[in-house]
């Protein structure tokens, strides 16, 4: 009977036995048919090898200065990836404290981390998910979007799938640095070197240990936790990730208490947009270009490159330090002389800061004015009528606007804020070298958030005496002039294509009914002078030399060019004048050295283009000729003023009613351009003492030249310009010529 019931025990012990292995047998081969299943597809796509190896995330385009500093990005996301050599050891060490402590022992999947998960939920005390690093780096890869329950939790078995991939396809080094480089931070930043930047100006390899404890904090809810939003709270995150550390012996219990004492300190934050950074107005010019140029090139996929999303380094012309000094040389004059003598010049004046316009075309100007606003056109979009947006801009309303020393809070109506910009000059300066034709400093306006216009490449303005050393230049081309050749200083009258006699006027007094040399009159910006040059040549000729000096815009054949009656940008007037240093080649302005794409690979490479647009010694001739500008005519404060004393030849320029203000100096290795004006050229001073270049442009450009003189990491060069090939005979010492003559007559 006894061994009757072992038999029976035993029997119903294998038959458990055999049907506890079954089942389990059973379950295991449904996890490994369902991961087949996953692997298979069936449940839905996975990622595959090339894009775990190429995941298609948005890199912002970086803009790199010819010294190596980043300008500025354009992106969708601003996200830069960098390599793990790059991250701060404080970085690595809070986010596997935080986030994965045995992110080095798992391969994806934290096995002890799930089963304390999984015992969590199941006794209702949930202490931390238990996603790793890996697993976390593969949802950012791959975002879940709209998922129901059931496939949500497929989803997760997903992930764990590619996580273990991963970790076949990367070193755990590689890991980490592609997990810095995916995550949001917020304020706009999207991985860990935009984060750096964002936060703290700084690039992730320098972030100390509070800063990375921070940024490793933030990343667990980026607007709970940020810095500026919610200083409190980001201060409790960030200690909590340094206890973290401390637990798991990364630092000593010493160094985390007086870490955590440190307050928070996010005094460099900036949003990195186009408002911020070096050269905005360049970078915009370029913005547009670079998408210009994305229509015609394409990657190996076929599609068109994205300057938003692709990735590009576009290595620039700039030079950081030059274009630092010019947009230090703008504001500097601009805010501290010109602006304040603009504002008492036209205090309690009537209609100021308008000069001689009726009302009416007063009216006209605002209402241009308003019809170019954003919010003109983003009301006219809405489907307002006119009488509506005509109701928002005369109903005051709270706005930052513009002062020179710091944006003011405000209450005004959008038309009081348009008639409150007019007050304000604008300038604009940009410096290019010689013989290689690239741009190295490029400065649009005085601030680039509230003054977009580009006064370089787009405001065509008139140029004035600037144009004066074209019509020099054709006159010693085309009749052998040279600087002593002299002329006599008497009104001439040229009777145009009508029969109208058209006489100039002349601003200067001096040796009326004289014999004066080329040299002098230049010197001294003499109009009448000019149009007795003008009078032996043709203004067609002078517009044909103009076009091959890189000078586009349009000029009538007219002879009142003479003066600079033409409307030219100041970017085409720096190329024009820079062929004089480069020895009579037009050089075009280049802006951009090469682009490469997100692995380095060398895209295009940039070269100008050249045209001879004279001989070499017409060029030398003409520079000694303006040198005399600045060593005894309308540039002479250059020397006894600013103290530059080396060769510079340059010219001023005047325009009607002092409206625009020009100063072009050149050097042997820099060619350097400054406009300043208003908005309107109603808009002007009333004396010429104010209005002329010399007072409105030339202490910009002394001004941005001394600094880049004074920098002993640019090493400027005071050197004379280089002297044409032997045979070059050209006297410049009008007295020594004189004498000369005198002599061969007695």
């Amino acid at each position: 009977m006894e061994n009757k019931k072992k038999k029976k025990t035993a029997k119903l012990s294998k038959k458990f036995f055999i049907r506890f292995w079954s089942a389990f047998a059973i379950f295991l081969l449904c996890v490994v048919l369902f991961f087949a299943c996953i692997e298979w597809e069936v449940f839905g796509e996975m990622p595959t090898f090339e894009e775990l190896e190429n995941p298609k995330s948005m890199l912002a385009s970086e803009v790199y200065s010819a010294d190596g500093v980043l300008l500025g990005k354009y992106y969708f996301e601003n996200r830069s990836n960098i390599h793990y050599s790059e991250l701060s050891p404080y970085l690595v060490l809070a986010l596997v404290a935080t986030e994965d402590v045995r992110f080095y022992d798992h391969s994806g999947v934290d096995i002890r981390a799930l089963g304390r998960a999984l015992k969590g939920v199941a006794v209702g005390d949930k202490k931390g998910g238990a996603s790793t690093v890996t697993q976390q780096l593969v949802k950012n890869l791959f975002p879940r979007g709209k998922l129901s329950k059931t496939q949500l939790v497929i989803r997760k078995f997903q992930e764990w799938v590619t996580a273990v991939k991963v970790e076949r396809s990367y070193t755990k080094e590689e890991i980490i640095a592609m997990y810095f480089n995916t995550m949001d931070f917020g304020s706009q930043a999207f991985g860990i070197k935009s984060a750096a930047q964002t936060f703290f100006r700084k690039e992730p390899c320098e972030l100390n240990m509070e800063e990375s404890a921070l940024l490793v904090g933030v990343l667990n809810a980026p607007t709970r936790y940020s810095p500026v939003q919610n200083p409190d709270r980001s201060l409790q995150r960030r200690n909590v990730v340094l206890s973290q550390m401390k637990k798991y012996g990364f630092i000593t219990g010493e160094v985390c208490d007086s870490v955590m004492l440190l307050p928070l300190d996010v005094s460099s934050y900036s949003i990195q947009d186009q408002n911020a950074g070096l050269a905005p107005y360049f970078r915009e010019y370029l913005r547009m270009e670079l998408k210009k140029w994305c229509e015609n090139h394409t990657k190996a996929d076929g599609e068109n490159y994205n300057i938003y999303k692709d990735g590009l380094k576009i290595y620039t012309t700039i030079d950081s330090r030059m274009q630092r000094y010019a947009e230090e040389a703008v504001r500097e004059w601009l805010s501290e002389e010109l602006q304040p003598t603009f504002f008492n010049h036209w205090k309690d004046t009537k209609n100021a800061p308008f000069s001689n316009i009726s009302d009416a075309d007063r009216e006209n100007l605002y209402e241009r004015s308003k019809k170019n606003s954003d919010r003109y056109r983003e009301m006219l979009a809405a489907g307002a009528t006119e009488t509506e947006i005509d109701t928002a801009f005369n109903t005051p309303v709270r706005m930052r606007v513009f002062s020179w020393n710091n944006p003011i809070d405000t209450v005004m109506s959008p038309m009081d804020s348009i008639k409150y910009y007019y007050w304000f000059l604008r300038s604009g300066l940009m410096a290019m070298e010689p013989h290689t034709g690239y741009v190295k400093a490029y400065v649009g306006g005085p601030d680039y958030r509230y003054f977009k216009y580009d006064q370089v490449k787009y405001a065509a303005r008139q140029v004035g005496s600037t144009f004066k050393p074209f019509v020099y230049t054709m006159a010693m081309q085309e009749k052998g002039y040279t600087p002593c050749s002299e002329i006599p200083k008497i009104q001439p009258s040229i009777e145009l294509y009508d029969g109208t006699i058209w006489a100039p006027s002349n601003s200067n007094k001096d040796r009326i009914g004289e014999m004066v040399t080329l040299k002098w009159a230049l010197a001294n910006s003499d109009n009448w002078i000019s149009a007795h040059l003008m009078k032996e040549i043709s203004p067609q000729s002078v517009i044909n030399l103009t076009r091959k000096m890189g000078i586009t815009s349009p000029i009538d054949p007219v002879v009142s060019i003479c003066l600079g009656t033409p409307d030219i940008t100041l970017c085409e007037m720096v190329g024009a004048f820079n062929t004089y240093p480069s020895q009579g080649v037009y050089v075009e302005p280049i802006f951009i050295k090469r682009i490469e794409d997100k692995y380095g690979n060398v895209i295009e490479n940039f070269v100008p283009q050249r045209t001879e647009a004279m001989s070499e010694e017409i060029a030398y001739t003409m520079l000694r000729t303006m040198q005399g500008v600045v060593e005894g005519g309308t540039s002479v404060r250059l020397q006894y003023r600013y103290n530059l004393r080396n060769p510079i030849a340059g010219k001023t320029g005047t325009t009607q009613n002092h409206s625009d203000g020009w100063f072009i100096g050149m050097t042997p290795y820099l060619t350097t351009g400054v406009w300043t004006g208003a908005e309107f050229r109603s808009i002007h001073f009333r004396s010429i003492t104010y209005g002329q270049g010399a007072h409105m442009a030339l202490p910009i450009w002394a001004r941005f030249m001394i600094k880049v003189y004074d920098d002993p990491t640019i090493n400027m060069p005071k050197d004379d310009f280089p002297r044409p090939a032997s045979g070059y005979d050209v006297e410049f010492d009008c007295a020594k010529v004189n004498l000369n003559q005198i002599m061969e007559e007695f």
